[in-house]
């Protein structure tokens, strides 16, 4: 599966910094995970999005843990320090390597964080795993059903996944993500964002872990199911297995800014919770809120994962 054109790259270096964390593999799902881990408390489980990888969560990993949590930043099948598998990328099966890390972290159950592909995944083990979720944050992502209606009945969300839709080509673009070191990733990480994206620091580190050899393939594996999974039996089984609705606390936080995933896509998964659900709209904010202003996005998930009455 490696790409001959990607460039090699270090990856203790990039995919393993050192910090106020600890860094370890877990295996779950047929599988080895790495995962950068702070604090004791409750399980918080936090899942990446798309270019990135658990180092998107890095001011949360500190938030989390000075505010009493267990705070587990996993890098998802095939990206940063995780087992790069020939298969296993459609959702169901990436809901059940995150499952299966909780279980392997011996823990009875988590609150899920997910951001963007991480948020679609956090949505589906909720479904899938309901047991082990207590509560669900999703970030800059609707809820599968939602993702896949806007997908084929709203132009304006359509066009602007259009990136989506253009890796359901073979081979080009993944050299695309890695040509040039990675600079499609910087620039879509900028594009994505409002006026205060990551640091130029961050956006370089994610554009090296792009560059890890398979790492562009296995990225765009998933998005390759969601697409053409639209009129396979597959995909039909995987939207009628979604309709089963969301039974935990769950809080729904979105940029206002954010170009990627429109707010009136987002803002419809709430008919798909049974249970108290909040919806958050940060101003000024694009794609990716939790590290565009950390400050604010950890404040309102700590206030929420501490709050016994969350549907007030």
């Amino acid at each position: 599966m490696t790409d001959p054109a990607t460039p090699p790259v270090p990856l203790a270096s990039v995919i393993r910094p050192d910090g106020p964390w600890t860094h370890r593999e877990v295996a779950a799902n047929g599988a080895r995970f790495h995962i950068a881990e702070a604090g004791d408390g409750p399980l918080v489980m936090l899942l990446h999005g798309f270019p990135q990888f658990w180092w998107a969560w890095r001011h949360q990993l500190t938030a989390l843990a000075d505010a009493g949590f267990r705070a587990v930043a996993m890098d998802l099948r095939g990206v940063g320090g995780s087992d790069r598998t020939p298969r296993g990328y459609d959702p169901a099966n990436l809901a059940l390597d995150v499952t299966g890390v909780i279980r392997s972290l011996g823990e009875p159950d988590a609150a899920l964080v997910g951001h963007d592909l991480g948020g679609y995944l956090a949505w589906t083990a909720a479904v899938m795993r309901p047991k082990l979720i207590r509560r669900l944050a999703v970030s800059s992502m609707p809820h599968p059903r939602r993702w896949r209606s806007a997908m084929l009945a709203d132009v304006r969300q359509s066009a602007a996944n259009s990136y989506i839709w253009g890796f359901q080509r073979p081979w080009i673009p993944e050299r695309q993500l890695v040509a040039d070191d990675g600079a499609l990733v910087g620039k879509l990480i900028r594009d994505w964002s409002g006026p205060r994206p990551p640091e130029d620091e961050a956006v370089r580190t994610y554009q090296r872990a792009m560059c890890i050899p398979s790492t562009a393939h296995c990225s765009i594996e998933p998005y390759r199911w969601m697409v053409r999974s639209l009129a396979r039996p597959d995909g039909f089984q995987f939207n009628r297995r979604m309709k089963r609705p969301v039974r935990v606390p769950t809080l729904h936080l979105h940029g206002s800014l954010d170009p990627v995933t429109r707010t009136r896509s987002a803002a419809g998964s709430g008919q798909y919770v049974e249970a108290p659900y909040r919806w958050r709209l940060f101003d000024g904010l694009g794609h990716f809120p939790h590290e565009e202003d950390p400050v604010a996005f950890s404040s309102e998930l700590i206030n929420w994962l501490k709050d016994p009455e969350p549907d007030r």
